[in-house]
């Protein structure tokens, strides 16, 4: 069959970076970052261009999921970001900002691309094992004898978020939540291989969010089951509760026109087969003294009546998501079929009863070894209830690794200028191999060092949104705030009383230099220093394996797209 079009050749577009509409894109991408980054970051209003639901936030997984984005070389930055947010759940927003910072300090040197992402890839080196060695000035040990910096590590996050529309009160409420249900998913009995369990969330909008609560164990929400009526439950000879899980339906409503064509005899009725099927399995379950039977789907009447008169207690339309939690706090296998029923595939229960929470009924199921929990969590609007999840899950995420790795760094744009600050002073000590190895020359390099510690600093600055003076400090390198509109003074100090994120006070007689400003390598007294006591009061820190990864997503990624030559466009 010939052609009603003749094929196009693709399109060659070369040096992309050089391209107006691929800076003015970049540009504008990197202002929607920075605009919405910290706590005192902008909202931003995402919907589509022929109605449906206006989604409000500054969350870097949902910012870029919403986003149309036409440019192949933004595609590259924005994937990069959201396969880093899948992994850690943190730090996309500073992933995505420096990766910007990055590519745009980077392209305007006179530096040959080659050279410069040999020189970067060193610096990266310097900067991830000055962040690995106890003399780090921004790192932090997390000690879990004590709850102080998880409480941090947590509050850090719920605060970094705005669309949660949160108050002192409400950000404690939560913290302590959140650690709860973390210290409930901590298995007991740890084992060689020891793994962490799952907190599942229950959505309640319209209520405070001082309302919301945890519980350990699992809660299924079953309209049907009246509070106040005794639940009588069968129970085994050793006084557990036996439960059988259902991952099929057992509606009886025959089976999926999809599957294929059933033949059936004359006078024979598909429907009467189906439910004498299903309860010849309600007979073995009460035959195997199951106490519970929990269905994902729809579960038929009859069925659930003839379980009900046995004192057997049926939940159905549980819903995927419960289903590997409660097979994993249970021991329970999901049975996909109900032809046939193992002995093995039954889980068991220590106890079950009934919770009632802003008018719905849960069967709380409490397990004999907790590693399962849920959290009602509660907000005023469907808006700032959907932020908010997304912010309990991530906080629960950055435990968990945490635990792996029990180290935070310092947030509030700490960590950032005490890197730059570390690194402009590595850079000006380095011996003349290491330039011969690099093939470089020293100014060369000093160029490109720049050029990444004023990415760094950028990261910094974005965390200001309403005309502050950002300082540095010239002995540890950290970030201070002077809020806007401060009358003029002769010393700095007297405007400022701890640095960003709060580790460091104005004991001292410290000296300061604009963030803005140039910078000057020589005015930096050596390598910056690490903290002598702590500042009374709770610490900002971010997550140390979502931002030492983010660290490296952003230069590695800024390094391809400045590598690259060509874009080849299909024009088909």
């Amino acid at each position: 069959m010939s052609r009603l079009e003749a094929k196009k050749p693709p399109l060659f577009i070369s040096e992309p970076l050089t391209r107006d509409a691929v800076s003015q894109s970049l540009s504008v991408l990197s202002g929607i970052l920075k605009s919405s980054y910290g706590p005192a970051g902008r909202l931003k209003q995402l919907h589509n261009g022929v109605g449906g639901c206006v989604c409000t936030t500054s969350q870097s997984s949902t910012l870029l999921g919403h986003l149309s984005i036409s440019q192949p070389v933004l595609r590259v930055l924005t994937a990069s970001v959201q396969n880093h947010v899948s992994r850690f759940s943190d730090c996309g927003l500073f992933t995505a900002i420096l990766c910007c910072g990055f590519i745009e300090n980077f392209r305007s040197l006179n530096v040959a691309p080659f050279t410069v992402i040999k020189i970067s890839k060193h610096l990266l080196s310097l900067c991830m094992d000055h962040l690995k060695s106890e003399a780090c000035g921004c790192r932090v040990s997390v000690d879990f004898s004590s709850v102080e910096s998880l409480v941090c590590l947590v509050r850090s996050i719920l605060t970094s978020k705005p669309a949660c529309m949160l108050n002192k009160t409400e950000v404690d409420h939560l913290t302590s939540l959140v650690l709860k249900a973390f210290i409930f998913t901590v298995p007991c009995h740890v084992e060689t291989n020891a793994v962490l369990g799952k907190c599942v969330i229950i959505p309640v909008k319209g209520r405070r969010v001082v309302d919301s609560t945890v519980f350990p164990g699992l809660l299924i929400e079953t309209p049907e089951i009246q509070l106040g009526k005794p639940l009588a439950v069968k129970r085994t000879d050793s006084n557990m509760i036996k439960i059988a899980l259902f991952s099929v339906s057992m509606s009886g409503d025959g089976c999926n026109p999809e599957e294929g064509t059933v033949s059936v005899h004359h006078g024979i009725s598909l429907e009467v087969s189906e439910l004498n099927q299903l309860l010849d399995v309600g007979k073995q379950l009460v035959k195997d003294e199951v106490g519970l039977v929990v269905c994902q789907k729809v579960m038929h009447p009859s069925l659930k009546q003839y379980l009900k008169e046995n004192g057997v207690i049926a939940a159905d339309r549980a819903g995927l998501s419960v289903m590997e939690p409660l097979g994993r706090m249970t021991g329970a296998q999901p049975i996909a079929s109900v032809h046939s029923l193992s002995p093995g595939c039954y889980g068991s229960l220590k106890d079950l009863c009934i919770e009632n929470f802003a008018s719905k009924n849960f069967l709380h199921l409490i397990p004999e070894d907790t590693v399962i929990c849920s959290l009602i969590l509660c907000n005023r609007s469907e808006t700032a209830w959907d932020e908010l999840k997304r912010v309990c899950e991530t906080a629960e995420h950055v435990l968990q690794l945490t635990v792996k790795e029990p180290l935070a760094l310092l947030g509030g744009g700490c960590t950032e200028t005490h890197l730059a600050s570390y690194i402009r002073y590595k850079s000006s000590s380095l011996p003349a191999s290491t330039f011969k190895d690099l093939d470089c020359s020293q100014t060369q390099y000093q160029l490109v060092a720049d050029a990444f510690c004023r990415s760094l600093e950028s990261v910094a600055r974005s965390l200001s949104h309403d005309g502050e003076e950002i300082l540095t400090d010239m002995a540890y390198g950290h970030c201070w705030f002077v809020p806007s509109g401060s009358p003029c003074v002769s010393k700095w100090s007297d405007l400022v009383s701890k640095c960003s994120c709060g580790m460091n006070g104005n004991t001292e007689d410290l000296s300061w230099r604009f963030l803005q400003g140039p910078s000057d390598s020589s005015a930096i007294q050596g390598c910056p220093k690490e903290p002598s006591a702590k500042v009374a009061g709770l610490l900002t820190l971010d997550c140390f394996a979502a931002k030492c990864s983010g660290l490296q997503v952003a230069l590695e990624t800024a390094n391809l797209i400045l590598d690259l030559s060509y874009i080849i466009e299909d024009q088909n």
